[in-house]
């Protein structure tokens, strides 16, 4: 490991039955709050989903920890490292839904799992029945995504529902093979099910999402960065340099760069070169620049994601 990146950030999820989540949170917030760690991890009665950041031995002390429990002994963990913490705080919390999509799912129908290396050679081989599909909200698949995908204009998760059943009118369930993927694969787990209570047959899903095809097998066949929900924003998946292949809204020069707008009851999440994020101050719009309440712009090379709760709640105290 690079002796400049000294943080390990993890990405892990186990679906596994939890009688008292809310105990489990108060556990977890004991832990890390004990440790050199940011995090976001949700527990629900239906298991953990997490990503994390830490000192390495901090983040192999959790690890260590969470697999003591046999409850959780066959969580996988994807690991990258990074120079600093890629979360502002610890965060823990209940969610009733580890992935929000608003529809009861029966895990007994999910996909086939598929190594990254099985994935590869299917991606290879796939043929005019064979539909790959993103399954991620499309400010993610903008900046980066398998060549060939289906890239459903979707915002949110819990539009997906729909989508599956306007593809079933679309192809025959029967005989279209379906590859789906997803960041780190616990989207995958719920979209499955759905695909084939929908009466898809034959239903893929690549192990460990993205994160873990980067990690095994590189970027073949993959163009682009990949979306993660912390500082970073936009990685590459081999950790090399990676093509940027989208651009900014303003003047559709290529930028692989997110800003969140500049007025605060906005905050929308764009992609901005720097030149255009300097002349609009930050904002994703020349409307938004007249707003009332605007953030000062704070030109930086690399741009972190902005909380806006917290702001607001900042403002609120003054």
């Amino acid at each position: 490991m690079d002796h400049q990146e000294s943080y390990f950030v993890l990405a892990y999820y186990i679906f596994t039955p939890i009688a008292d989540p809310h105990s489990e949170v108060a556990k977890h917030l004991e832990f890390v709050g004990q440790h050199d760690i940011t995090c976001r991890v949700y527990i629900s009665e239906e298991g953990i989903n997490g990503q994390m950041s830490g000192s390495q031995e901090d983040a192999e002390k959790y690890m260590q920890w969470l697999k003591s429990d046999p409850r959780f002994a066959e969580v996988a963990f994807k690991i990258h490292t990074h120079p600093e913490h890629v979360f502002p705080r610890a965060t823990v919390k209940y969610r009733k839904q580890l992935v929000a999509m608003d529809e009861q799912v029966d895990f007994s129908l999910v996909g086939i799992h598929v190594s990254p290396e099985e994935w590869k050679q299917m991606l290879l081989s796939r043929d005019e029945n064979t539909v790959l599909i993103d399954v991620r909200n499309d400010y993610e698949w903008e900046i980066g995504h398998f060549e060939g995908a289906e890239l459903p204009k979707l915002d949110t998760f819990r539009k997906f529902p729909e989508y599956a059943r306007q593809l079933r009118e679309q192809c025959n369930p029967a005989s279209t093979k379906v590859m789906m993927y997803c960041t780190g694969g616990i989207r995958c787990e719920l979209y499955s099910a759905l695909m084939k209570k929908e009466g898809f047959e034959n239903v893929f899903q690549l192990d460990g999402g993205v994160i873990n095809y980067g990690l095994k097998e590189g970027n073949e066949q993959w163009r682009g960065k990949l979306f993660v929900f912390d500082d970073r924003l936009a990685v590459p998946i081999d950790g090399k340099e990676a093509e940027t292949i989208s651009s900014c809204r303003h003047c559709n020069e290529p930028s692989d760069t997110y800003y969140n707008c500049a007025n605060m009851d906005c905050n929308e999440l764009f992609l901005c070169c720097p030149a255009c994020a300097e002349k609009l101050q930050g904002c994703c719009c020349t409307e938004c620049q007249s707003a009332p309440r605007l953030r000062p712009f704070v030109k930086t090379e690399k741009p972190k994601p902005f909380r806006k709760k917290h702001l607001i709640s900042q403002n609120q105290s003054q």
